[in-house]
C-alpha cells in the first residue's frame, strides 16, 4: 500500500532526511554502532528462528542484522526493507559479500504502511523484528502495529531499541539524549506501555528485558503456544523479565 497526498510527501521528506543522514555515515555505520547499539545479537538469538522459516526486518539499514541472522539459521529466508535508498545500497553490498546470497531479499518502503507480504509475495512471516528503528520512526506506534499485521498467526514480533535510561544519573541521561538527538534519535518514553496495550488487544504475551540501567530494552510479542524465548546471555543480558497480557 502506497501513501497519497500529504502522507506521500511526508514519507518522501522522511526518506530524503534519512538519505542525508546516512549518505556518508553508511560507510562506517556498522563499525561505530557496534559500540552502542547493544542487545542486537541477544534479540536475534532469542527469536529462535525455525528451520525453513521466513523472517522480516523492518528498517534493515545496512543489512547487518539480516546477514547475522542468516548465518545463525542457514535454512531460513530473510527479508528486509528500509526507507533510505542510501542504506539499502550498503545493505545490497554487504549481503553480496556474505554467504547468504539468494536467501536475503531487500526492498524500499515506509515502516508505517509497507506491505511486505505483498511486496515479497510471502503469506506472512514467522518472525518480524525491529532493531534500533523505533527511536527514529516518526509514527513509531503505527510502525509496530503494522508490523504485527505481517505475521503468521503463530508468528512473533521482536524489537530492541534505546530505553529511557531511568537508572542513569540525571546529567548522564541528559547528555546521552542530547547526543542521540544529533542523529534524529529519540528514545520512546511510553514504549513499555504501548507494547502492553498491544498485548492486551491481541492476546499475545509480552516479554521484556532491560540492559544497562535502562539504556536499552528488548521485547517480544508472541502467542501463548510459542515456546518461551530465552536469550543466551549476549551483550550482558541473561534474563527476560516476563509480563503476560492482562
Amino acid at each position: 500500500m502506497m501513501r497519497t497526498g500529504t502522507n506521500a510527501r511526508a514519507m518522501q521528506g522522511h526518506a530524503a532526511m534519512m538519505d542525508r543522514v546516512y549518505r556518508r555515515q553508511r560507510h562506517f555505520y556498522d563499525l561505530t554502532r557496534k559500540y552502542y547499539l547493544f542487545g542486537r545479537d541477544t534479540m536475534l538469538e532469542a527469536m529462535a528462528i525455525p528451520e525453513g522459516g521466513r523472517v522480516l526486518e523492518v528498517g534493515c539499514g545496512t543489512g547487518r542484522n539480516l546477514a547475522a541472522a542468516a548465518r545463525r539459521t542457514p535454512h531460513a529466508l530473510f527479508y528486509g526493507f528500509d526507507i533510505s535508498s542510501q542504506m539499502l545500497e550498503s545493505a545490497a553490498g554487504n549481503i553480496q559479500r556474505s554467504n547468504a546470497q539468494g536467501r536475503i531479499f531487500l526492498a524500499q518502503g515506509d515502516a508505517e504502511n509497507f506491505d511486505a507480504c505483498a511486496q515479497f509475495r510471502v503469506g506472512g512471516f514467522d518472525r518480524v523484528f525491529l532493531s534500533y528503528t523505533i527511536s527514529m520512526i516518526p509514527g513509531w506506534q503505527q510502525a509496530i502495529r503494522h508490523a504485527l499485521t505481517q505475521l503468521k498467526p503463530d508468528g512473533s514480533l521482536h524489537l530492541v531499541d534505546f530505553g529511557t535510561m531511568d537508572g542513569w544519573p540525571g546529567f548522564a541521561r541528559a547528555a546521552m539524549r542530547h547526543w542521540l538527538a544529533r542523529f534524529h534519535v529519540k528514545p520512546r518514553e511510553n514504549l513499555d506501555q504501548y507494547l502492553a496495550q498491544l498485548a492486551h488487544e491481541t492476546g499475545l504475551i509480552l516479554r521484556t528485558a532491560r540492559l544497562g540501567g535502562g539504556y536499552a530494552v528488548i521485547a517480544s510479542l508472541a502467542p501463548d503456544r510459542q515456546p518461551t524465548l530465552q536469550p543466551a546471555g549476549r551483550d550482558g543480558i541473561d534474563w527476560f523479565a516476563q509480563a503476560t497480557h492482562p
